[in-house]
């Protein structure tokens, strides 16, 4: 009784996150043009440090070469520059630039604004029962996001699926 229980909790769950994610993909995306993956790199580049295009696209879930590009025009915009691999000279490493970090800041704080807005139009108490939730639920959804990003082990199979910035 209690697994099956669970199970009905954890599909809970499971739907409360997946409708968060949809409030944010639908109604808070990026109105300053920027792509999901766009700022998916330069997010994973913020709070990760310097990386490889191999890493980068690993991390977005994309090829190589289309990261290659995603990292040229970002360098055009002087969002990223190209540094050398102090562990391997003939490697470079991607990072931030502090116009790429207050890109970050400044959507962000949008998306932020625009939740706030969205916060307004709920009824007082709705708006306190959201915010306690989120008190408890905000710790558990960052470490849901650190587990996801840790590596992943194949099916069957003992070795890790590498996210190193190789």
């Amino acid at each position: 009784m209690e697994q099956s229980r669970r199970g009905v909790d954890r599909e809970d769950a499971a739907e409360g996150l997946e409708q968060a994610a949809i409030l944010v993909l639908r109604h808070l995306s990026d109105r300053t043009g920027m792509s999901l993956t766009t700022s998916l790199a330069l997010s994973t580049l913020d709070q990760e440090g310097p990386a490889r295009v191999t890493a980068l696209a690993a991390a977005a879930s994309i090829g190589q070469p289309a990261m290659t590009e995603l990292v040229q025009r970002l360098e055009r915009q002087s969002l990223v520059i190209r540094v050398d691999d102090p562990g391997d000279g003939r490697a470079a490493l991607v990072t931030i630039t502090d116009a790429g970090r207050a890109l970050l800041d400044a959507q962000r704080r949008d998306r932020r604004d625009r939740l706030a807005d969205l916060l307004t139009g709920l009824p007082a108490d709705d708006e306190v029962t959201l915010t306690l939730a989120m008190r408890v639920a905000l710790p558990v959804i960052r470490r849901l996001i650190d587990d996801a990003q840790q590596p992943r082990t194949q099916a069957g199979s003992e070795t890790p699926i590498s996210r190193s910035r190789t």
